[in-house]
């Protein structure tokens, strides 16, 4: 297995980032997923401009562009896999043991795992913790993940694979991955961005492509939507079977089984959108 690190292929078991990198000491970095379907990426335009987003909400220099393509196509020549998760991760590179940032510039990861398809519909649980919908990165992808980390680990407890938020105020937020749209007679919302949920990029299209509305939902919808889905590069759109202990109807949706057919589609037509 082969990674791009600081402008250049090298071997996984060889390959070293400093202990004192910014990323590792203080989580000073963001990152984007990316799907690669037979060594092609997906919505890759899209995720490179949602990390510039993300490097400028934390003040980290720009990312450059071409280069991170580059990256990502010598990395996906190099691991050839039919369904691949690939990770960029920018990070605020080498620098003291503290919050202020060092001088050696950032740190430029391309990795790639071979993943398999999701299944067509999941169970979800709902959490005690809340998304600040006011925080210092509400909205950015950065590396700071062990909320969703312990979150995570809660909803596998229970038999699920997701944790849904609420926010501060007590309004459906997003999951730990995921974005979550909710049906309410014959119609599709979905948290506006304001909530404190990620601009997911497959939430971003699944609204242009289905006319889905952003929408402030108390966290108590999942008690009386009609039907619920799940959003991310990895799930595209996957309907939910149980939200805790409520059934769903899952795949015999048809407001979500449609929303799925629909993404589908439109990815065959372009890789990115």
């Amino acid at each position: 297995m082969k990674i791009w690190l600081d402008g250049a292929l090298q071997d996984i078991e060889s390959a070293r980032v400093s202990v004192l990198d910014h990323g590792l000491t203080v989580g000073d970095g963001i990152f984007e997923t990316v799907k690669a379907v037979e060594g092609r990426t997906f919505a890759l335009t899209r995720h490179l401009d949602r990390l510039t987003r993300s490097a400028r909400g934390l003040g980290l220099p720009e990312p450059d562009h071409a280069e991170i393509r580059r990256a990502c196509a010598a990395v996906l020549d190099a691991n050839p896999m039919p369904l691949g998760r690939l990770r960029i991760t920018y990070t605020g590179g080498h620098g003291p043991l503290g919050s202020d940032r060092g001088e050696h510039g950032p740190t430029l990861v391309v990795a790639l795992g071979e993943t398999g398809r999701r299944p067509d519909s999941t169970a979800a649980i709902t959490v005690p913790w809340t998304r600040n919908e006011r925080g210092a990165l509400t909205g950015l992808k950065t590396t700071s993940y062990a909320e969703n980390v312990v979150a995570l680990a809660r909803a596998h407890r229970s038999g699920a694979s997701e944790a849904l938020f609420g926010n501060t105020v007590g309004l459906l937020c997003e999951g730990t991955g995921s974005n979550v749209f909710v049906v309410l007679d014959g119609e599709i919302h979905t948290p506006p961005l304001a909530s404190g949920c990620l601009a997911g990029i497959t939430r971003e299209l699944t609204v242009e492509w289905t006319g889905a509305k952003e929408t402030d939902l108390p966290l108590d919808v999942l008690e009386r939507a009609d039907e619920v889905f799940l959003t991310s590069t990895l799930r595209d759109v996957q309907a939910v079977h149980r939200v805790d202990d409520r059934e769903l109807p899952g795949m015999d949706g048809p407001v979500a089984t449609k929303a799925m057919r629909i993404f589908a589609e439109r990815v065959g037509d372009d890789l990115d959108p």
